[in-house]
C-alpha cells in the first residue's frame, strides 16, 4: 500500500502541473487502483477530478476521451462502441472485473504505459493521440517512445477512419492480467499490428504491418504465416511468472494470424 502525505485539489491544469513538478515526489492521482499495488511515499497527490476530465465526446470525424474517465465509460460508450468493430470495448472487457473497470482511469493507463495494458494494445492500433500539459499534442507512438517525465495527460484523441480492427488476448485466467496481447487493424488501407504484454509495453510490428499491404491484394494463409513470423522476429518478447519468452513468441504468432483473418473476414 501506498503512503499518502498529503493531497491537492486544484482548479486549473496550470495549477495541478505546478504543483506536480514541485516535488520529485508528488505525483497525479487517477483511480489509484494500481497505485495501491506499490509501497511509494507520495509527499502531495495532484488530484484532477475538479479539471472536468471525465467525458467522452464524439466529433464526427473523431472521439475525444478525457483523462478521468473510465475503462468501463469506454466499455459502455456508444461511439466508441460503434466505431472499429467496437475494439476498444473488447479489449476493456476481460480486465479483471465491473468494479475495477470503474475505478482504472483512461490517463494513468496509456500515460504510465503498463505493459500489460490491453487497452494501450488497442489504441496503438488505432489512429490515435494524446495530449499533455508540457509535452502537447503527439501521436500515442511517438508518446511511448518518448522518456518519463514530469507531466500530465489531459486526453487522447481517436481519429475515425474507416476500416476494421480486432482484439486478441490470452490470459491463464479469466481476472488475471494478460500474458499476451494483440490489435491488429486495417484503416484507410493502412495496416496496423500491436503487439502487448510481452511482458513489456505494447509496440507495433512495422515491418510486418508492411507485408500485409504489399499482399493486400491476395491475403492468403501464407502471407499471415509470413506477417505472423516477422512480427516476432522484429518485436522482443521475456519471462515473467506468467509465461517464457518462447511461450510469448509461438502465442504471438497463433493471436496475429486469428486478428489479421478477423479482419479480413470482416472487409
Amino acid at each position: 500500500m501506498f503512503t499518502l502525505l498529503n493531497v491537492a485539489q486544484p482548479d486549473t491544469l496550470e495549477a495541478a502541473y505546478n504543483i506536480l513538478k514541485e516535488k520529485r515526489s508528488n505525483a497525479v492521482l487517477g483511480g489509484c487502483a494500481y497505485l495501491r499495488m506499490g509501497s511509494q511515499t507520495i509527499h502531495t497527490g495532484v488530484d484532477l477530478s475538479k479539471l472536468g476530465l471525465k467525458y467522452s465526446k464524439d466529433y464526427g470525424s473523431y472521439i475525444e476521451i478525457g483523462a478521468m474517465t473510465s475503462l468501463r465509460d469506454v466499455e459502455t460508450n456508444a461511439a466508441v462502441n460503434n466505431y472499429a468493430d467496437g475494439l476498444l470495448p473488447k479489449a476493456v472487457a476481460n480486465i479483471i472485473g465491473v468494479q475495477f473497470r470503474n475505478v482504472v482511469t483512461v490517463g494513468a493507463s496509456v500515460f504510465m504505459r503498463y505493459g500489460f495494458s490491453d487497452f494501450l494494445t488497442a489504441l496503438l492500433a488505432l489512429d490515435t493521440e494524446v495530449e499533455l500539459v508540457k509535452g502537447g499534442r503527439m501521436t500515442l507512438a511517438a508518446f511511448l517512445d518518448t522518456p518519463r517525465s514530469k507531466d500530465i495527460l489531459t486526453k487522447i484523441i481517436i481519429h475515425k477512419t474507416k476500416g476494421h480492427a480486432a482484439y486478441q488476448a490470452l490470459r491463464n485466467s479469466a481476472s488475471d492480467y494478460p500474458l499476451l496481447t494483440v490489435a491488429v487493424s486495417q484503416l484507410d488501407g493502412e495496416w496496423k499490428i500491436a503487439v502487448g504484454a510481452r511482458p513489456t509495453r505494447a509496440r507495433l510490428a512495422v515491418q510486418a504491418a508492411a507485408l500485409l499491404r504489399d499482399g493486400d491484394n491476395d491475403m492468403t494463409a501464407e502471407v499471415m504465416e509470413q506477417a505472423a513470423q516477422t512480427a516476432v522476429g522484429e518485436l522482443s518478447f521475456g519471462d515473467n511468472s506468467r509465461a517464457s519468452a518462447v511461450y510469448r513468441q509461438a502465442v504471438a504468432k497463433t493471436l496475429i494470424k486469428r486478428a489479421i483473418a478477423e479482419v479480413v473476414a470482416c472487409k
